[in-house]
This record gives C-alpha cells, sequence and structure tokens, in this order.
C-alpha cells in the first residue's frame, strides 16, 4: 500500500470532520516532527500525531489506553490524550490529539547541569520501572520488540558488523554483541519506554521538563533504556547515571547490545546521511570503549 500524504491539509480536514469543537483552531506543522509519527499543532495548546506508515499504527491504541494510567505516578509529565481520530480522508489509520507540552528537544547546549539531567532521567526511568505492569503491552510488532531478547536482532546486527569491515573495528563489535546475547534476562517484566533518546526528552530552563514519545514502549526487559548511556552522555554524566539508575552488569551488556545494534544498522544503511553516520560512528566507538573497561 503506498503510504499517505500527511500534511496540513489532511489534518484540517480530519479534524474539522471528526472534531467540530476545534474547527476554528489553526493548523500547522511543529518544528521537530519525528519520523515515525508526524506532529501538527492546533491551536496552541494541543497537537495532532499520525502514524507515517502502517507498523507506527499499532502504537495508537496503546498510547491511548496506557499514557493515562502511567502518568500520575512518574515524576515528569509525559504526553496526554485528548481524543482518538478514525481512518478517513484517504488516511488508513488511526490517529490521535494530545495536550502541547512546552520544551524543546534536549541537547546539550540547552541542559544547564549534564549531571543532574542524568539524574532526573534516571529517576523517571526507576520510577516507571516501579509501576506495576500488570496486562501491560509485552514485546512485540507494536514496539519492535524492545523489551524482548537481542536475539531477535541477531542476523541483522552479524550482517552490519559484517558489513562494516574495515570501517570499524568487527571483531570488538562482534565480542560486544556476543556479551549481549549472553547476558540473558531472567527479571520480572517492567514498564519500560523503549525509545530514550534526546528527541524524546524535553527540556525547559535548563533542566529536563518532559519524557515523550511512547511508542515502543511496553512491559519486559528494560535495558533497551539504557542506549543513552552512550548514545547522549559521557563522562560525568554517564557515571552519574549509571549510578542512579542502579541496574546489574548484565543488564548493562545488553544495554551496549541494543546501542550497538541501532548504531551498527545505522551506518551499514544507505539511508543515513554523513553527519548521522559519523554521530553512530562515534556511538559504536563509546561502547566499544566501554565494553573494554568493564570487562
Amino acid at each position: 500500500m503506498q503510504e499517505p500524504t500527511i500534511d496540513t491539509d489532511l489534518v484540517r480536514r480530519l479534524v474539522d470532520a471528526q472534531f467540530p469543537k476545534w474547527r476554528d483552531l489553526p493548523v500547522g506543522p511543529v518544528a521537530f516532527s519525528g519520523w515515525d509519527n508526524r506532529t501538527f499543532h492546533l491551536g496552541d495548546a494541543m497537537t495532532v500525531r499520525l502514524p507515517s506508515a502502517a507498523p507506527y499504527s499499532l502504537q495508537v491504541e496503546k498510547e491511548q489506553r496506557w499514557l493515562p494510567k502511567l502518568a500520575p505516578l512518574l515524576p515528569l509529565p509525559i504526553p496526554t490524550p485528548l481524543a482518538m481520530g478514525e481512518p478517513a480522508e484517504g488516511y488508513p489509520w488511526h490517529w490521535s490529539v494530545y495536550r502541547w507540552i512546552e520544551g524543546d528537544t534536549a541537547k546539550t547546549g540547552r541542559i544547564d547541569d549534564l549531571d543532574a539531567f542524568a539524574v532526573s532521567l534516571a529517576d523517571f526511568l526507576v520510577a516507571l520501572r516501579g509501576i506495576d505492569p500488570t496486562g501491560g503491552p509485552g514485546p512485540g510488532q507494536h514496539n519492535f520488540h524492545r523489551g524482548g531478547p537481542l536475539t531477535v536482532y541477531d542476523s541483522e546486527a552479524r550482517q552490519a558488523i559484517a558489513a562494516l569491515e574495515g570501517r570499524i573495528d568487527t571483531q570488538a563489535a562482534a565480542a560486544v554483541w556476543e556479551a549481549a546475547l549472553a547476558a540473558t534476562w531472567h527479571g520480572s517484566p517492567v514498564w519500560f519506554h523503549g525509545d530514550v533518546a534526546s528527541g524524546n526528552l524535553l527540556v525547559k530552563d535548563g533542566d529536563l521538563s518532559a519524557v515523550i514519545d511512547f511508542g515502543t514502549s511496553g512491559v519486559g526487559d528494560p535495558s533497551c533504556d539504557l542506549a543513552i548511556t552512550w548514545t547522549f552522555f559521557e563522562g560525568a554524566s554517564r557515571e552519574a547515571f549509571r549510578a542512579r539508575i542502579a541496574v546489574d552488569a548484565t543488564a548493562w551488556a545488553r544495554g551496549r547490545g541494543w546501542a550497538l545494534w541501532k548504531a551498527l544498522i545505522t551506518v551499514a544503511g544507505h539511508d543515513a546521511n554523513q553527519a548521522e553516520a559519523e554521530r553512530q560512528r562515534h556511538v559504536i566507538d563509546e561502547v566499544l570503549a566501554d565494553h573494554r573497561r568493564r570487562a
């Protein structure tokens, strides 16, 4: 099926037809729309969020159901669903209206104290893990198997390592990947975010102010949430995050695996621009160095 064209005209038609009480509110693009979903302003206090492809459409009803249950139990704001739209106007999937959350996406230049930011994020993830997981969604297609075993991506990771021969230390990368696979998870399922990345963390007045985009959330092994250790933090902030979140060595091994897998397939792929490929090369270097230090 051809992916639909998602633009302000489509959003205008969907809102007018399904939520006429908001017909007079302007619709416009947001500065950072994302890739899995397209996001638009609806007036000053709301956003409209539409999955960009079929795999992401599975996340809409999950967020509608679970975010209101999680929000009161967390120390920072998360998205608040206000309404769920139906497929219409040539758009084939459900979509959401959310309350707008003020803040800018996390960049080091916007953060007053990166160590304190790391601690705040760790506290948020610890609180998320502590919420009763009963009935929560386990790993599956809806979240690309986050929270499940890394074996689901074994073939993909090994192909990427082979493709990067001569560009990275493939022997070291294979050793990190093998260690991640061997660090089997034996815990009870807990809530996790699934995509803890700078683009899903908001900053206001120099501090972590909100966590957004729970599309890959679920209940299972939370080690996937450790990837930001190598993708965003470094030095003292990395150690502050590590100390505060307090997980065992096997979780860190799996976390390195999650970070390495994503970086490998990005660098080995053909879609990443040069800047993103270089950023992910840096992540690979950081993961390999961390493994060497802690092996």
